[in-house]
């Protein structure tokens, strides 16, 4: 199971919002390549990037931290956040990106979207964003009808790269990520799924990856030193 240390930015900043709410953030660093590159010096070997501003606008904002990261660092790095377009794709993985991460396109333009798979195929991340099993859009600031595991099935059959799949109640809260949740989304589903929203413990990583998930997302654990990342590398072997 692969280990994802996050880099939210909102501002230019290495920050961390609770619950995804733009009201509740920490600020834990004026420099997210300083932050990228001291990940990777803890071993590192992925980075999940997150434009906090570009979730909300529907557009990339924090273009120049982004930059700064890929041009600092030698390790894949995906990101999510405002990737609502072919430019915007073309672009960015043009900077370095390994992969990004589309969620808000791909609920409201389910037909663009399959299309942009088959255009970039392995590239693109799925990113379902849920809250009480339902799918939040638009910077978790809209809630759909649409079930998390619903939205992940119809893309199933398409060469996506993975579904990153985070759990809105539990994000930054440090309470445990909701492991049965979680671990539906991987039976239910034929992709790699990489958890996101609640580890805060070395069990809470066990637990995912007995479940089977590809990959875990970590970010206020790690920032608040709650878990040390060689440890947790150590455990995913």
């Amino acid at each position: 199971m692969q280990i994802w240390p996050a880099i939210d930015l909102r501002g230019g900043k290495c920050v961390r919002l609770q619950q995804g709410d733009y009201r509740r953030e920490t600020v834990f660093g004026d420099d997210p390549a300083e932050m990228a590159a001291h990940w990777v010096g803890q071993g590192a070997t992925c980075l999940h990037l997150v434009d906090l501003d570009g979730a909300r606008d529907g557009k990339l904002v924090n273009g120049e931290a982004i930059s700064a990261i890929v041009s600092r660092v030698a390790v894949p790095c995906q990101l999510g956040g405002g990737i609502r377009n072919e430019s915007d794709i073309r672009s960015l993985l043009g900077l370095g990106l390994s992969r990004l991460v589309i969620g808000t396109a791909a609920l409201k333009q389910p037909d663009w979207f399959r299309g942009m798979i088959q255009a970039y195929p392995g590239r693109l991340v799925l990113g379902v964003d849920a809250r009480d099993g339902k799918v939040a859009t638009d910077g978790w600031l809209e809630t759909s009808t649409a079930s998390a595991v619903t939205v992940a099935r119809q893309f199933e059959e398409e060469p996506l790269a993975a579904v990153v799949y985070t759990d809105i109640a539990k994000d930054g809260m440090l309470a445990g990520p909701n492991l049965a949740a979680m671990a539906e989304m991987q039976r239910s589903c034929r992709l790699p799924v990489i958890a996101s929203g609640g580890v805060a413990a070395l069990e809470d990583v066990r637990g995912l990856q007995q479940a089977g998930l590809a990959g875990c997302i970590i970010g206020r654990a790690l920032y608040d030193q709650l878990l040390l990342l060689p440890d947790l590398l150590r455990i995913v072997g």
